[in-house]
Order: structure tokens, then C-alpha cells, then sequence
């Protein structure tokens, strides 16, 4: 492979804030899309089917999923993050060989955790005490769900490969596609057929195999040092050790996040139904901001890989002060949209009174104080594109984590009320901003991961 195949790579030598939004937007238009086909499920089952489909659909289900599949999405970043790495160098072998052995621990992951989730989820959804009309509906939904986590789970690694080359926009394309045969297919089977749940369910997992199957046609014809043989998908033994190293420690972090959030779905559960579809009706409000937040973490990510990669440490660092500038900007505004529009669009999911009232609280408590998750995603992500992991995720894990599950499991008692459950998440961003910031600033990241390039 030549180097004149490839244009001047524009992360690297381009005007950063330019390339940074130009990287940016594209990764939010997907994870809109992305956000979009999940809002129209718990659209269309909350009005033609009732608020328990909607609590069914959403909140524990949600939960549960990711907690299985957060795994390995966070073990596949670490292969994001060496990819762009290599690059950003231009070692061109060493790309080809992380995409095969993503590959293949792709389809290991996506049949491992199908067994497991079928096997495991009825009985883990009662654990939660997910009540009792709301209960075979969420069976039925997580039961289909995870029949589909093959072609998901290629999607997401092929648009983990394709973001940390630099190309953002076809995964966005194939996002869209698959989002308009969702809606379709929910319009047809959950309207026209009355197939409730399962509907919804069938039509998720139809469009992440449309999607599924766009990007591997993608990496297949490629003509870059990306490109996917399906002959050549085997673990290269080196890659993946690497691989793990980096990405154990975020897929770690993801299940202890979504171990902390099913404790908080928990405790939600006990508040009854129109609390349940509450919290699951803001919680696709709320994916705007999250949508918005993990595009500039995916963004610094990948600019920071290619840039360390290349040597240019100093680039590096100035992307990182640009992009939480631009990522403060964006909160306040959505945060103010959300404070504005939130009765509106609670009622797009719901007509129920109770339930609106419940989602007005939860929306006045939470997005004021979105701030203070910037420093967060911004930081960790741009400390992982070096291939610092470990202690970003045990700070992530004792600061979010462990203090939540403290919260809930000390403080919610003595005071038992939905709003003692909604405090944990500002109290413990708050504290986990500071160590990141203090983290960030101090700056051994960037020494041992100039000591791991070198070597």
C-alpha cells in the first residue's frame, strides 16, 4: 500500500477546530439517528400499545442490555484506539492486522453475549423487581433483542474502525438507512399488525442488520489499509493482548456504570409504573445530551490517537482545550432547550397526567446540572487516545460507581423519594470531574504514554 493512495491526513495537519467539528457533526447525526430509532419505539408502543409497553420497552430492558453489551463495546475501543494510532503513523500492516483480530473477537462477543442474554435476562429483570405488568412485555422485548446483537455488534466495531481512520460520514449514511426501515417496520408491525413489544423488538434488530451488513460491504471494498478480508479474520495473539490492555479497563468501567444505573433502575422500580415510564420517556430526552456529549468524547478520541500517533503532542493538547470549550457551549444550549420543551416533548410519549408530572420533575432536577459531566467524557476520552486506561477508569469507577451505589444504598433509604434517587448522578459527576481535571493537569498520562510510543 502507498502512501499516495491517501490525501494529507487533515487531523493531523489541518485547522483544529475546523477538523474537529467537521468530525464532530457527522458522529452526532449518527448517534441522533441512533437515538432517533429507539425514540420512535418508545413513541409508537407508548401510544398504541400503553404506558407498561413503554416502561417495557425502555427503563429496565435499557438497562439490562447495557450492561451486557457495554462490555464489550468498551473492550472493542481499544482496537479504536490502536487502529488510529497506527494510523496516524501510517503502519499500514499494523492497521490491517487490528481490523482482522477485531473481527473475529467481534463475532466471539456478539454469539457469547446472545447466549448469555437469552439465558439470563428473564431472571435478571426480576431481580430488579420489575413490576409485574410490565414484566412480560420486557421479557418478550429483551428475549428478541438479543437475537440481534451480531449484526449490532459489527456495526459498532466496523463504525469504531471507520471513525479512528477519520471517516465519520458513512457510518452516519448507514445509520440513517437503517433508522428509516425502523420506523417503517414499527409503523407496520407494532400499527398495522398489533404485535406490541415483539413488534418494536423485530424492528430494532431488522434495522442493525441493515446497518450491520452496509458497513462489512464497506470495510470489504475499501482500498485503505482497513480493508476487511473474511479470510483473514483470525486473533493475532500480539493485537489482541494490546487490545485487551486498552479496552479492559473502559469495558470494565461500562459494566460498572450500567451496574450502577440497573441499582438506581432498581430503586426507580419501586416507585411504581408511571415512574418507570417517566424515567424511560426522559431518558430518550435525555439521549440528546448524552448523543451530544459522547460525539465530542468519540471526537477527541480518534484527533488524540492520530495526533500522538503522528508525534504532535502540542496540537494534541490544543484540540483538547477547543473541545471543551465547544462541548460547554453545546450543554448549555441543549440544557436550556430541555428546560423549555420539556413538557412538549414528555407528551409525545405519554398523555398520562401522572406520568408527565413524575418527567417534569426528573427533567427540572437532572439538566441543570449537566455541566458537570463535560470534563468527563472530554478528558477520559482524549487521556484513552494515548492508551491510558486503567486509572481514568478506576477513577471513573470509584468517583460515578462506587459513590452511586453508596448513595442508593445508604441515603435513598432514609429519605425515600424520587428526587434523593435523581441527586446521585450531579453529587457524583461533580466529584469525578474534579479527579479528572486534577488528573489531566498533573500530567503523568502524557509521560507514560510518550514511554509506551518510544518504546
Amino acid at each position: 500500500m502507498t502512501q499516495t493512495r491517501r490525501p494529507a491526513n487533515a487531523i493531523t495537519e489541518g485547522v483544529i477546530w475546523q477538523q474537529l467539528l467537521k468530525f464532530f457533526f457527522p458522529i452526532l447525526l449518527g448517534t441522533f439517528f441512533q437515538q432517533l430509532y429507539n425514540t420512535v419505539d418508545a413513541m409508537i408502543v407508548g401510544k398504541f400499545v400503553g404506558k407498561e409497553a413503554l416502561a417495557a420497552v425502555g427503563g429496565a430492558t435499557a438497562t439490562l442490555a447495557n450492561l451486557m453489551v457495554g462490555f464489550f463495546t468498551g473492550l472493542s475501543s481499544g482496537a479504536t484506539v490502536i487502529i488510529s494510532q497506527f494510523y496516524g503513523a501510517r503502519k499500514h500492516e499494523e492497521v490491517s492486522r487490528t481490523v482482522h483480530t477485531a473481527a473475529a473477537m467481534t463475532l466471539a462477543g456478539g454469539v457469547i453475549i446472545m447466549v448469555l442474554g437469552l439465558v439470563f435476562s428473564p431472571a435478571l429483570l426480576r431481580m430488579m423487581g420489575t413490576p409485574e405488568d410490565v414484566l412480560p412485555g420486557a421479557i418478550t422485548y429483551i428475549r428478541i433483542f438479543f437475537c440481534g446483537m451480531v449484526p449490532s455488534l459489527i456495526y459498532n466495531i466496523g463504525t469504531g474502525i471507520l471513525r479512528a481512520v477519520g471517516d465519520s460520514r458513512r457510518p452516519l449514511y448507514f445509520l440513517i438507512a437503517a433508522c428509516m426501515v425502523n420506523i417503517v417496520l414499527d409503523v407496520l408491525l407494532v400499527v398495522g399488525l398489533e404485535m406490541g413489544v415483539a413488534g418494536a423488538a423485530l424492528a430494532t434488530i431488522l434495522s442493525q442488520l441493515v446497518s450491520g451488513t452496509l458497513i462489512t460491504l464497506t470495510l470489504i471494498r475499501s482500498h485503505d489499509a482497513y480493508r476487511l478480508f473474511p479470510k483473514k479474520i483470525r486473533f493475532h495473539g500480539d493485537l489482541l493482548a494490546r487490545v485487551v490492555r486498552i479496552g479492559f479497563p473502559a469495558g470494565m468501567q461500562s459494566v460498572m456504570y450500567s451496574l450502577s444505573n440497573l441499582i438506581i433502575q432498581t430503586a426507580i422500580n419501586g416507585f411504581g409504573t408511571n415512574v418507570m415510564a417517566a424515567w424511560t420517556a426522559y431518558g430518550k430526552m435525555d439521549g440528546l445530551f448524552w448523543m451530544t456529549i459522547n460525539a465530542f468524547g468519540v471526537a477527541i478520541t480518534t484527533f488524540v490517537g492520530q495526533n500522538f500517533g503522528a508525534g504532535k503532542y502540542e496540537r494534541m493538547r490544543r484540540s483538547v482545550r477547543q473541545c471543551l470549550l465547544m462541548a460547554a457551549i453545546a450543554t448549555v444550549a441543549l440544557s436550556s432547550f430541555l428546560l423549555l420543551m420539556g413538557g412538549t416533548l414528555l407528551r409525545l410519549f405519554s398523555g398520562d397526567e401522572a406520568v408527565v408530572t413524575h418527567g417534569l420533575q426528573i427533567v427540572r432536577t437532572l439538566v441543570p446540572t449537566y455541566f458537570t459531566f463535560i470534563c468527563i467524557e472530554v478528558l477520559s476520552g482524549a487521556v484513552r487516545g494515548t492508551g491510558d486506561t486503567l486509572i481514568p477508569t478506576l477513577m471513573t469507577l470509584t468517583g460515578v460507581c462506587l459513590l452511586r451505589v453508596i448513595w442508593i444504598s445508604f441515603v435513598v433509604p432514609q429519605h425515600h423519594e424520587l428526587r434523593t434517587v435523581l441527586l446521585s448522578y450531579p453529587i457524583t459527576w461533580t466529584i469525578t470531574s474534579v479527579l479528572f481535571i486534577v488528573y489531566y493537569l498533573k500530567g503523568g498520562w502524557m509521560k507514560r504514554g510518550m514511554k509506551n510510543r518510544e518504546a
